[in-house]
């Protein structure tokens, strides 16, 4: 395991488009750029169970976007998805990165869709190879949000974030892990540290509104995923009451080529929530470097 002290000592903060942004990057820097997107409400110290072999095939590049993490949280935020994208395509190009791949979880998965929907409309600064999305509201429609994420995205929003405590935090995430595969007390700490660093409680309710945006943008960022012209993954958790089995359903509706339950664009790890890298990583690894695999077959 690698400790949060450690993530943090390991990367280091960039000036992004105005803001302290914390970004780490591992493995050969000739090897296939893979960018790494973490969801909401953590940071990019979810992958650290998978970091290690990662790093030993691809050029491994993430960061905590911004609100998130060991970066900056200013009050005063817009947090559009539009902006953490920009984020990404600024510091892909400082690191001279031209090809990549993208593997995102949650709220990072909304961001790989603009992405996509930036190279579909030719306006993309880097060229995207390949995607695997894990747990995530791909889907406006088969979104599942818990009570808390109601609360925050209400006019109580400020008021709720500010009562929030790490057992009523710790109580969220087990709902959302699978029966079998509950956050460790370490996995708790750690995305509580994360959380509440830089006063990261006071913007929840900021960062909270990716949801109105994905129905305010569902037609452009349903679209790049269906209309995609690069390969497209789904990795899903069943046991996620967000967005577990329903939304694998719902994407086998509404991705032609994977229709059928045994199609390999789609892998469902039955035992597993929301958070199925922290959850299981040696599993997400598997599945993921299959994915890789199969495209250099084909």
């Amino acid at each position: 395991m690698i400790t949060l002290a450690q993530w943090r000592q390991q990367g280091e903060l960039e000036s992004i488009n105005g803001q302290q942004i914390f970004t780490r990057t591992g493995g050969d820097k000739s090897a296939p750029a893979l960018v790494l997107i973490h969801g909401y409400p953590s940071a990019s110290w979810d992958w650290e169970g998978m970091w290690q072999a990662l790093t030993q095939r691809y050029y491994v590049i993430t960061l905590d976007m911004l609100g998130f993490g060991f970066s900056a949280k200013p009050k005063d935020a817009r947090y559009l998805i539009t902006e953490q994208a920009d984020i990404f395509e600024y510091y892909l190009h400082k690191l001279n990165i031209t090809d990549y791949h993208i593997l995102a979880h949650d709220y990072g998965d909304t961001v790989a869709q603009e992405l996509l929907a930036r190279q579909r409309e030719g306006s993309a600064k880097q060229r995207i190879a390949s995607v695997c999305l894990l747990n995530g509201g791909l889907f406006p429609e088969t979104h599942k949000p818990v009570l808390i994420q109601k609360l925050l995205l209400s006019p109580l929003g400020p008021f709720v974030s500010k009562l929030i405590t790490k057992r009523k935090f710790a109580d969220n995430l087990r709902r959302i892990f699978g029966p079998n595969t509950p956050p460790t007390p370490e996995v708790v700490d750690s995305l509580w540290q994360l959380l509440n660093h830089n006063n990261g409680l006071a913007v929840m309710h900021k960062l909270i509104d990716y949801m109105p945006q994905r129905q305010q943008h569902r037609e452009r960022w349903v679209e790049a995923i269906i209309e995609s012209n690069v390969p497209v993954k789904l990795i899903n958790g069943s046991k996620d009451p967000i967005s577990g089995q329903h939304m694998a359903q719902r994407y086998r509706q509404l991705i032609s080529n994977a229709s059928n339950a045994n199609d390999v664009n789609v892998t469902e790890l039955t035992q597993l929530g929301h958070y199925p890298q922290l959850e299981d990583a040696e599993a997400v690894t598997t599945a993921y470097l299959q994915f890789r695999d199969s495209l250099n077959q084909s």
